[in-house]
């Protein structure tokens, strides 16, 4: 279990905080088109604020790659951020500079400020400490709660708490308490459900689930390839031929561990890649040549939806079928539901994560009846692999508070 100290550990009143979170949200003509990550971030600024400090946020906006574009500017970000506060959100067009450390000389308890794109200076992506410098020259306190953005060693993530006395905000601490509780030390019995097109994006996800998991379960494009393992033909759909041998190896993996392999029993198949397309359900070694899978059967729904009654403790990453088209959601939908009416019934914890899954969860209205989901991609990824995450590390109290306060007067 990871230990660090959070914001609870700290008075912040009348102290500038830099608060590193991930606004990296989707902007369609000038205005924030989800809100999300804004909204998950919002309790630990409104915390902060509550309790009089003067607020610096922080936070990367797409890739552009170290130049400033208009593309790429934060500014549409801080009226939904006020929205989401409930108060004035002061936006400064620089991020470092002595127009921003002026402005922010004069900042009052309880003021929030939303600083430019940190990526407009190549020396953030690039982990530069001279740029962390200049950011830290800004505040007193850093908190991270940008778990998102954890798999990344930036200058704002891993150099601020290299540099200063750092604390976890609130979404940071929940994901983290939310991913332990699935993976490292879960209630069991436990299963996996890692779906999603590609074999090869989750190699090292499966390698390390099937030594973790009583059950995985695989559904979605990367089935077929695992079907294909097997000596099953699946027509036309989607496989990587170049990764049969490498589920042949997990599941071999899998069945030395004691790990039970769980795959489609029964398919939806159609012939073309399109909503509404023609379509069968055939058992799975019943697939034509022309056939595509495109979701997993009846069949198969009811033992996975019997299969979750058995469980403690349910992670789950990417869909079982194209569920964004019609009617190729429904085992997705099915399933998610009875993972979330068990959620309900207290019989079982639920943690989801991915871009993916976080869009089929809300498809099936049931994102906000799971346990916990996770808004991270990447992050999540490498976390489920069993890596260790920069971000994450990097706010560990390895360090001596007189250590740190030494550093930050180093910097001014």
């Amino acid at each position: 279990m990871h230990k660090f100290r959070t914001i609870s550990d700290v008075d912040v009143a009348w102290r500038t905080v830099l608060m590193r979170v991930d606004l990296n949200v989707p902007i369609r003509d000038g205005k924030v088109a989800d809100a999300t990550r804004i909204a998950r971030v919002a309790p630990t600024i409104a915390d902060m604020v509550k309790r009089r400090a003067k607020v610096v946020v922080l936070s990367h906006l797409g890739r552009p790659k170290g130049k400033v574009s208009a593309e790429y500017s934060l500014a549409p970000v801080a009226p939904a951020l006020a929205q989401a506060l409930g108060q004035e959100v002061k936006f400064l067009p620089d991020c470092i500079g002595p127009d921003v450390e002026s402005v922010l000389a004069t900042a009052k308890p309880g003021e929030v400020y939303l600083l430019e794109n940190l990526r407009f200076h190549a020396g953030e992506e690039k982990g530069d400490m001279d740029f962390a410098r200049s950011l830290a020259k800004l505040g007193e306190i850093f908190v991270s709660d940008a778990f998102s953005s954890s798999h990344r060693a930036h200058a704002s993530i891993t150099g601020l708490a290299d540099l200063m006395p750092s604390y976890a905000g609130r979404l940071m601490g929940a994901e983290i308490s939310a991913l332990e509780a699935a993976l490292e030390c879960p209630k069991r019995p436990t299963a996996a459900l890692v779906g999603g097109a590609k074999i090869s994006s989750k190699i090292a996800v499966l390698e390390n689930l099937v030594g973790k998991m009583d059950r995985i379960i695989i559904g979605g494009g990367m089935a077929n390839t695992f079907l294909l393992a097997k000596g099953i033909p699946v027509g036309k759909s989607l496989i990587e031929a170049d990764m049969v041998e490498t589920a042949a190896r997990i599941m071999d993996k899998a069945k030395e561990g004691g790990c039970e392999i769980l795959l489609p029993s029964d398919v939806v198949v159609a012939e073309s890649f399109a909503a509404n397309a023609p379509h069968v359900v055939v058992p799975v070694d019943k697939v034509s040549p022309d056939g595509m899978i495109l979701d997993v059967g009846p069949e198969t729904v009811a033992t996975l939806k019997s299969s979750l009654g058995t469980l403690a403790t349910l992670l789950w990453n990417g869909p079982l079928g194209a569920f964004e088209l019609e009617p190729f959601g429904n085992g997705t939908f099915g399933v998610a539901r009875a993972a979330a009416d068990l959620v309900s019934a207290g019989k079982l914890v639920a943690v989801a994560g991915g871009g993916d899954t976080v869009a089929a969860l809300n498809a099936a209205g049931v994102a906000d009846r799971f346990t916990y989901v996770s808004t991270a991609g990447g992050a999540f990824l490498e976390w489920l692999e069993g890596r260790e995450l920069p971000g994450v590390i990097a706010l560990l109290d390895n360090q001596a508070s007189a250590q740190k306060k030494s550093k930050l007067e180093e910097v001014r």
